[in-house]
């Protein structure tokens, strides 16, 4: 049963703790020097965490022309935040055998597989520039990539927006 493994997990987790008896117990908050947790030092916590620093195309995925949604959608994926197998394997919601790529190509299905480096749909991309009137390498971050397709078509912000 579940509750087994459960009472088992805390058993582990309490199996080094010493009591002492004439030491007053108290809480810790390891995140800020002082000790003690505050509200302000809970929110600041998870939002202290480093993601990709974007340039002007920051701006171009919140465009108000661009759909909340495809917005949404780039947000995520600059931030390697998508459903991707990899991540769904990270937080062992899916095993290991179900990680591979969907279209078959063997490898594991992460976000700069899926956009960039996948035989399949990353080959999408020479389409694209060549649609476009361009040539260009691929790089391997996501936001980045975005930014060099972006900053390809120079200064003509028409063509940027478009983007």
């Amino acid at each position: 049963m579940w509750e087994d493994e459960l009472v088992a997990e805390c058993r582990l987790l309490l199996a080094n703790v010493t009591l002492q008896i004439n030491v007053s117990d108290t809480w810790l908050w390891h995140l800020v020097t002082t000790g003690g947790y505050s509200v302000r030092s809970g929110y600041q916590t998870p939002s202290a965490q480093i993601h990709p620093v974007l340039d002007d195309s920051e701006k171009l995925i919140w465009h108000s022309q661009v759909p909340s949604k495809v917005s949404i959608l780039a947000w995520r994926l600059f931030r390697d935040m998508l459903s991707t197998k990899s991540n769904l394997m990270n937080r062992d919601i899916t095993h290991v055998d179900d990680s591979l790529c969907v279209a078959g190509c063997r490898q594991i299905e992460s976000v700069q597989h899926l956009f960039i480096n996948c035989s399949f749909f990353g080959s999408l991309w020479q389409h694209v520039r060549f649609w476009l009137g361009f040539s260009g390498v691929d790089h391997n971050v996501p936001s980045t990539h975005f930014s060099q397709f972006t900053n390809y078509l120079g200064g003509k912000r028409s063509c940027r927006s478009f983007l």
